[in-house]
């Protein structure tokens, strides 16, 4: 067996179960209780064994009538292998988000998880101690990737989303600027705009809901994710088109105010797609109910 498997086998690694029998006799010291853990024969996990000390050269335990004892060669390889099933281990849970009873995948808009989500994720871990949340921002073409989350948060319009996503409640948008910015004598005019790109509800839908004069001249500085639009802002850099579902902690914590009175209906929604009824998890359910009640606390207490 050894010698036709060393023809077959051009990696140089013996194979898995090979590996895995004698890391298991090995906690064990015991081929009976290593047999019990793998749903294998005692003897099957014995041959295991003896194949890879035989792709080894050497032995690999002191076997004795009622137990096993690790060679040296043995007891040095030990930790090598526990290591690489450790590495193994790892590589996979991050791969497969871990337990799916406990874990769960999230694919965010980026904004939203910094500004809202973020924010509250302490009331969320208060709430469920045993979660654990893998959240994964992605900016440009959110179809490609949201297939393997099972939970995602996406912003866009009503016609562009599948009858099964839940929009959530409504925004209303407004500029937010620092408190110092122009040294609180803001002029529209002069002020340099800040905006998210690829967005219906922007400024020149604002200043028209509002009435407010608006010079197409004033060129409106773009970016693909109001993150970098709303830190311009935070930073004194100007005065950003936002709204109440990413701005309402900042202004009222006092880091951004609101220049200008007049505030529109955000066209665009954030929505909720959640895994259908069969398909969730205790940790799906634990997150989509958490999100709807702050949701419900936000808009009961504005």
């Amino acid at each position: 067996m050894y010698v036709s498997y060393i023809r077959m086998n051009n990696t140089g690694l013996p194979p898995l179960t090979w590996l895995r029998a004698f890391e298991a006799a090995a906690r064990h010291l015991s081929f009976t209780l290593a047999a019990q853990e793998l749903n294998l024969t005692q003897s099957a996990v014995s041959q295991h064994v003896r194949s890879l000390e035989a792709f080894l050269g050497r032995e690999l335990f002191i076997r004795r009538t009622r137990a096993l004892q690790l060679t040296e060669a043995g007891a040095n390889y030990l930790p090598t292998l526990r290591e690489a099933f450790d590495l193994l281990a790892r590589g996979t849970r991050s791969f497969t988000g871990g337990d799916p009873g406990r874990t769960l995948l999230v694919q965010c808009n980026m904004a939203f998880s910094v500004f809202w989500l973020a924010p509250r994720l302490h009331r969320l871990y208060a709430a469920h101690p045993w979660l654990t949340l893998n959240i994964s921002t992605a900016i440009w073409d959110p179809e490609r990737t949201f297939h393997d989350a099972p939970v995602e948060i996406r912003l866009g319009r009503t016609g562009d989303m599948s009858q099964t996503a839940l929009p959530l409640p409504p925004s209303t948008m407004y500029p937010v600027c620092a408190p110092d910015y122009q040294d609180d004598l803001i002029d529209l005019q002069t002020a340099r705009l800040f905006d998210c790109s690829g967005m219906m509800g922007n400024w020149e839908y604002w200043c028209t809901a509002t009435k407010t004069p608006f010079n197409m001249a004033n060129t409106v500085n773009l970016a693909s994710t109001y993150v970098v639009a709303m830190q311009a802002a935070l930073h004194r850099a100007g005065i950003c088109m936002s709204h109440d579902t990413l701005a309402a902690d900042l202004v009222a914590s006092g880091h951004l105010i609101r220049p200008f009175e007049g505030t529109a209906k955000l066209p665009e929604a954030y929505f909720l797609m959640a895994p259908a009824r069969h398909d969730e998890t205790p940790a799906s359910r634990a997150f989509v109910d958490w999100l709807q009640s702050e949701f419900a606390k936000m808009h009961n207490n504005p």
